[in-house]
């Protein structure tokens, strides 16, 4: 397989974007590193000269750039969702990843499907729902004493790592068939589907009180995240409560 046809599975994705011109270094950054697949959701102002003027010749992945509304938008068809957090998550266990491993982890994913690495607010990052549509959080191990990190630098960082996993690959593994990938691939608005049927039937049930979820729906995503299933799998569930939701009505 081309280095370019691994890179450009991975997607960056930026959180309302405050500033242009961070939008252009963030393509710059990507663009050094072979990356080329840039989403914008609901960025303050783009197309914007600022943004043009800090890419320099990386115009052409913004001209590209896909601008959505939301984070659900800008990650329905990939299969690995990683978010980048400054903070961590104080009540939940969540799957860290620093810098180094998630590089290699988004390699490792895209070799076959496509993922998605988002970064937040220049000002706040992520919030709390949207870190939960994420698999995994990445954190970068930067000097605890001074740990604020310009976006663009974060983007920078993550696209030299996945660069630097790709070439230590001593062996690409060969793509399965389009069939077979067609047939496995579970997407992330796969597994959205998933649990918002799973929270109605478990609402019906009575065992989850809609006026009083707690972390149960987090909870539960962070251990399906944990499982990766594929589609014969999912497929099951589904069917599983499927029955439940039919025997629930007789």
């Amino acid at each position: 397989m081309h280095i370019r046809n691994t890179l450009e599975n991975i997607r960056v994705v930026l959180i309302h974007t405050s500033h242009p011109g961070n939008i252009g270094s963030a393509a710059r950054a990507m663009k050094t590193m072979g990356l080329s697949e840039l989403y914008l959701v609901k960025p303050k102002s783009f197309p914007d000269e600022q943004a043009i003027v800090m890419s320099s010749s990386a115009k052409d992945i913004l001209d590209r750039a896909v601008v959505v509304d939301t984070m659900e938008e800008a990650i329905a068809d990939c299969q690995l969702v990683v978010g980048a957090s400054a903070r961590h998550e104080r009540t939940l266990s969540w799957d860290i990843q620093d810098s180094r491993d998630c590089g290699e982890l988004l390699v490792q994913q895209a070799n076959l499907n496509k993922v998605a690495v988002v970064f937040g607010r220049e000002s706040s990052g992520l919030s709390n729902d949207e870190l939960a549509l994420c698999q995994h959080l990445l954190h970068i191990p930067a000097n605890p004493e001074y740990s604020s990190l310009n976006v663009a630098s974060a983007v920078q960082i993550i696209s030299y790592e996945c660069r630097m996993a790709w070439l230590a690959q001593e062996k690409i593994q060969q793509l399965p068939s389009a069939s077979d990938t067609q047939n496995n691939i579970i997407t992330a608005s796969d597994m959205e589907g998933y649990y918002k049927h799973l929270e109605m039937t478990m609402i019906k049930s009575g065992f989850l009180d809609p006026e009083n979820p707690k972390h149960l729906m987090t909870r539960l995503r962070r251990i399906y995240a944990r499982i990766h299933l594929d589609r014969s799998e999912l497929n099951i569930l589904r069917g599983m409560l499927s029955a439940f939701n039919k025997a629930f009505r007789d």
